[in-house]
């Protein structure tokens, strides 16, 4: 028989064959009701062997501490595997397990092994941390960046960090999306975000088999999202403008006013610097670095909004035309400046984003053409803008009246 382990102490340890008191010494056996009152060591431990099972024993600590123990050789090596903690778990249970351990073995497989590979699993929290590491901060802008990690931080990893990937199922992916029903468009990010780290899990599996080779959040049906249809009507825009010339900070106000005047993102806005703007011929080129489509766009600007831009450059004396507290930095937020601003001006229910929509509702329900629309917005592809074409049938009905009116002129 091989030495135990210098740091395990076990009675008789000083005669190898005499380490275990073997069940068949005792004539009463093991037994659940016995468990209890079997003797505790001094020190160290103290083993109990099953008769039905003869690998399966009881450990007794000194401490009191009682489990189930599968005392085997595997490849000539003496291995100990716990089973579980007495009373947690009581003996036909161990039994049963044990005889499916024993079952392993006999196939070739250690369960010890398996149980250490198990241990060193990647879980969850640390394919976030390579999905950030090796995907997200190389590709992803600075707004989808702080998105992803609140997402993750706040939602995602409180309820699956400590899972294996490995283990994650389907049903876990649906279970924990339907547990974000009351808010659907968080919902449903949250989906698309755990299905790009499953599929990202999937793509290094082939370099790393400890990944996975699926994707159990592929297959989930996303809840249905209403699109917003809200932007600011004419009364509510004067109520803005009011708002926005009496707020104490103008820088925030006129970060608001050029949101409004362009229909650009808010990051786009807070994030751009006076090299970019072109001020003689009123061209804003965006970096593809700060735009959805990582294309650079070259966008004309309003005589409204140049004059603005003028006034604020012959303030200026930093890069940024947003400074941000930190020397070097932009301004990175407007939502309290915002709350504010809509509790003012008595909006209801406008998010910053939602200026956008405001800038673009109005260009097509004064007849501009949803491609040039488009254009200003920095859209790629046609059916992002059409959600606006039903706001121009008020320029359509105008055009087909005057037509209407032609006609008339010539009846009697």
């Amino acid at each position: 028989m091989d030495r135990l382990p210098t740091d395990t102490t076990l009675t008789r340890a000083s005669d190898p064959a005499a380490d275990y008191e073997r069940e068949d010494d005792d004539p009463r056996g093991l037994s659940q009701k016995r468990i209890p009152k079997l003797p505790r060591p001094k020190e160290g431990q103290k083993l109990y062997f099953d008769r039905k099972v003869p690998a399966l024993c009881v450990r007794v600590m000194a401490s009191g501490v009682t489990s189930f123990v599968l005392n085997y050789r595997f490849r000539g090596r003496e291995r100990r595997y716990t089973i579980g903690r007495f009373p947690t778990l009581d003996l036909s249970q161990a039994r049963v397990e044990a005889i499916d351990l024993l079952k392993e073995i006999r196939e070739g497989r250690d369960p010890l092994d398996a149980r250490q590979s198990e241990r060193e699993a990647p879980t969850m929290v640390d394919l976030a941390h390579d999905y950030f590491e090796f995907y997200a901060d190389k590709s992803k802008r600075e707004s989808s960046l702080r998105n992803d990690h609140q997402m993750l931080d706040n939602v995602i990893l409180p309820k699956l960090g400590r899972l294996p990937v490995a283990a994650v199922t389907e049903r876990d992916i649906e279970s924990f999306h339907a547990s974000l029903r009351a808010t659907p468009y968080r919902g449903n990010r949250v989906l698309a975000l755990l299905s790009k780290l499953f599929s990202l899990a999937n793509k290094w599996h082939s370099q790393n088999p400890v990944w996975r080779a699926d994707n159990p959040a592929a297959h989930v049906s996303h809840f249905p999202e209403e699109k917003r249809e809200r932007w600011l009507r004419q009364d509510e825009l004067s109520r803005l403008t009011a708002a926005l010339n009496n707020y104490a900070d103008q820088k925030a106000a006129n970060a608001i006013r050029l949101l409004l005047l362009t229909g650009a993102r808010k990051t786009e806005v807070l994030s751009a610097q006076w090299s970019q703007f072109d001020l003689a011929k009123r061209i804003w080129t965006k970096p593809s670095a700060h735009t959805k489509q990582k294309k650079t766009e070259h966008v004309p600007i309003s005589k409204v909004a140049w004059k603005l831009l003028t006034e604020m450059k012959s303030r200026s004396k930093d890069d940024f035309l947003f400074p941000g507290r930190d020397e070097g930095d932009h301004l990175k937020d407007l939502k309290n400046d915002w709350k504010e601003l809509c509790a003012a001006a008595k909006l209801e229910d406008v998010r910053i984003h939602d200026l956008r929509h405001t800038y673009a509702s109005h260009l097509v329900s004064s007849g501009v053409p949803l491609a040039v629309v488009g254009k200003l917005l920095g859209h790629t592809q046609s059916q992002t803008t059409e959600r606006y074409a039903h706001l121009a049938e008020s320029p359509l009905r105008e055009a087909t009246d005057r037509f209407g009116k032609l006609m008339s002129r010539g009846r009697r």
